[in-house]
């Protein structure tokens, strides 16, 4: 099945409470994979078109808020819609997952598959500080099983998560083993679990508020330190990266998502022709990898970090290093994805 359509299974699969989206190409199949299994019939789950990417993100405000498992999905401009929405939550610090399967821009752009959105993701797309969790699946599999990760560490942290996903893994398909069906929480299971949530006055309990506002300046302070040290905490916890071949490599090739699908076959490619290279992918785009990609910068060559954009995870990436290598970077815009030949030549000139 495609990525996208990965996405809606799991999430059906997971227990998840409610989806609010609105279709964008190329994530539409998420929407469109859920109506078509109806879930409401079977799980209980909502499924709703809402009349606008800014509903739908407020609308999983309110089922977050009231401690559902509760997503939304869309696509670059579409998350940029969200972004008032998607700072909301992380000010009230409720967990909720997001999706961005990625087109090129910026502004309409092209329905092409792109990696340009990691800034908006990875340094805070929408106003204040604060993080999200970012999930970068590089196949189908990942789809599916960064569905049930993401709501995971959203609710062990109360922090939204999203799966950054390029428009190549969205719209490519491939085995999927999906995972067993698990029964949404029950009421009471939610009270338990989320002593936070709004759910009302229950048992003579005084109901909860979530809002995101603090007219006191000295509280919000010591808010935004609670919040820095949760995500210090993260870091710490929740670095995920993958490496392949790294032992003996004289040069790394640093990518994520389908970059890193095809900076594999580059890497193949150059060792045939006698080049030593490995490969490092970012699972998590936040937390970053900094210490792994660290360890690397007195052992390899080079770093040649490899984008479907003009160059954003590098700047972290020569940040990691601190000057310690050379750090080169490779990208392709406007919604083309290159052949592993142009990123064995890009590797050459730049760094050999």
């Amino acid at each position: 099945m495609k990525g996208n359509e990965a996405i809606a299974h799991a999430a059906i699969r997971y227990g998840a409470d409610g989806y609010f989206g609105y279709p964008i190409t190329p994530q539409s199949e998420v929407l469109e994979t859920l109506t078509e299994e109806k879930p409401w019939e079977t799980t209980g789950m909502v499924v709703l078109q809402a009349e606008s990417e800014v509903a739908a993100i407020n609308m999983v405000y309110g089922g977050a808020g009231c401690g559902k498992m509760v997503l939304t999905s869309s696509s670059s401009p579409g998350v940029s819609l969200k972004q008032e929405g998607i700072s909301y939550l992380a000010g009230a610090e409720l967990p909720c997952l997001v999706v961005n399967v990625m087109r090129g821009g910026p502004g309409l752009g092209t329905i092409q598959p792109s990696q340009a959105d990691y800034f908006q993701t990875v340094k805070g797309g929408g106003h204040g500080d604060y993080k999200l969790i970012a999930l970068a699946p590089s196949s189908v599999q990942e789809m599916a099983d960064f569905v049930g990760l993401g709501f995971e560490l959203a609710f062990k942290y109360r922090n939204p998560a999203i799966i950054l996903a390029d428009g190549v893994i969205g719209q490519m398909m491939e085995k999927v083993v999906l995972p067993p069906m698990k029964p949404r929480r029950t009421e009471e299971e939610i009270l338990t679990q989320c002593p936070w949530a709004a759910t009302g006055r229950v048992n003579g309990r005084k109901p909860n508020v979530i809002t995101s506002l603090e007219l006191r300046s000295e509280e919000m302070e010591k808010n935004n330190i609670r919040f820095q040290a949760k995500y210090r905490l993260i870091e710490q916890n929740e670095v995920r990266f993958e490496t392949i071949d790294c032992e003996d490599a004289d040069y790394l090739i640093i990518a994520f998502g389908s970059m890193a699908r095809i900076g594999q076959k580059a890497m193949e490619i150059a060792r045939e022709q006698g080049i030593k290279i490995g490969i490092l992918r970012p699972i998590t785009l936040w937390p970053f990898p900094t210490e792994a990609i660290a360890s690397y910068a007195g052992k390899v060559k080079g770093m040649l970090v490899t984008e479907l954009n003009a160059g954003q995870m590098v700047e972290d990436v020569r940040l990691a290093v601190n000057g310690k290598v050379k750090v080169e970077h490779f990208g392709r815009l406007g919604g083309i994805v290159p052949d592993p030949e142009e990123i064995v030549e890009a590797l050459k000139e730049k760094l050999l």
